[in-house]
């Protein structure tokens, strides 16, 4: 649908909100909820707005098709940000950088999406069964999700067991302590990474994983490689601001995960679906309209199921171990560093429904 005029300014748009996104954060400091509520109504309103004016141009069938994987990928990178409370707190990375390292990791992410959705494209238009293809992967992952649901297991992350945080260490010295937003410094005459540096890396790492799932989930709404970029770019830009807001909130997502699940899984049907209809004709579609109504079914429904589950806890959820005391504020220190196995045990958190 798109031309490459409406390619290049999306890109160019997407470059400038990264660029702003930089200088806001070129000041290392804490993030007041002020702050967070107002960038994250801004990224909600512009891709809103923008949905708008697709709808109005092209049509209520792609507005219907942007509005849905735009919800699907915006409930993804919800989920996304349990992984990064993880990191943040298992580095023990300063509230004054915790911005920064979320907004270097959606940088990450968007040129990871970008060679996904590139390659996605690629197979569909020349392997008619990579829809079965995407459509399996989506349901092992759901199944994977449900199972670690149901089990209530504890995703604790130690960093030190971390496959990208053992390969750094292998060919680069890392200080013992944060220094600002530099990535590296020169000591003795010598290059030497900071940990601010290792916990890029390994959010780098997470975002690989995170790809694998949401570009085929948006490429079984639609088939439109403009519209997953664009869903998928206006979801990761407002993560740095909703991780603030949602910090103290996500711990009471205890049903986020059979949500999740539930949606994939969907998801996965639909692309089957699809698949079996090139085929044989008579197998049924799932229109996207339907796809839409299932979705913010599932998403009301848990969090709803959610809410109710936690009504008699006292605040002190088991994310805030991530984030700092009850009242959500990021309790480390900037001469933290890493913290040591022991800390890191003791501090790990849960997150419900990981992947």
């Amino acid at each position: 649908m798109a031309t490459p005029m409406m390619w290049a300014l999306t890109i160019l748009a997407v470059i400038v909100l990264i660029v702003v996104d930089f200088l806001i954060t070129r000041r290392p400091h804490e993030v007041s909820m002020r702050e967070a509520l107002g960038w994250s109504a801004f990224y909600i309103a512009l891709p809103l707005a923008f949905g708008g004016w697709i709808w109005a141009t092209f049509g209520s069938s792609i507005g219907v098709q942007y509005l849905t994987g735009y919800l699907v990928e915006k409930s993804l990178s919800v989920d996304n940000l349990f992984v990064f409370m993880l990191l943040l707190s298992a580095f023990a990375v300063p509230a004054a950088l915790q911005q920064r390292v979320l907004l270097l990791g959606i940088v990450g992410a968007l040129v990871l999406r970008g060679v996904f959705i590139a390659v996605g494209a690629a197979v569909l238009a020349n392997l008619s069964w990579a829809f079965l293809l995407f459509g399996a992967i989506l349901l092992a992952t759901a199944v994977k999700i449900l199972r670690d649901q149901i089990k209530g297991d504890d995703h604790t992350i130690e960093v030190s067991e971390l496959r990208s945080v053992k390969l750094i260490r292998r060919f680069m010295p890392v200080t013992d302590d944060y220094r600002g937003p530099a990535l590296s410094v020169r000591e003795g005459g010598k290059r030497m990474l900071t940990p601010l540096a290792v916990v890029v890396v390994a959010i780098f790492a997470a975002d690989v994983v995170f790809a694998v799932d949401s570009v085929p989930a948006v490429y079984g709404i639609t088939s439109d490689p403009y519209l997953v970029f664009a869903t998928n770019a206006f979801a990761l830009l407002g993560l740095r601001a909703l991780y603030f807001v949602l910090q103290t909130a996500l711990s009471k997502l205890v049903h986020l995960g059979y949500g999740l699940a539930t949606i994939l899984a969907f998801i996965g049907v639909k692309l089957v679906l699809h698949w079996a209809h090139g085929i044989w004709a008579g197998v049924p579609e799932i229109p996207t309209v339907a796809s839409l109504g299932v979705i913010i079914g599932v998403l009301v429904i848990v969090t709803f199921t959610s809410l109710h589950a936690t009504r008699n806890d006292d605040g002190e959820a088991t994310g805030h171990a991530a984030t700092g005391d009850a009242s959500g504020t990021p309790a480390v220190e900037a001469s933290d560093g890493e913290k040591s196995d022991q800390d890191r045990d003791e501090s790990s958190t849960s997150r419900p429904g990981a992947h």
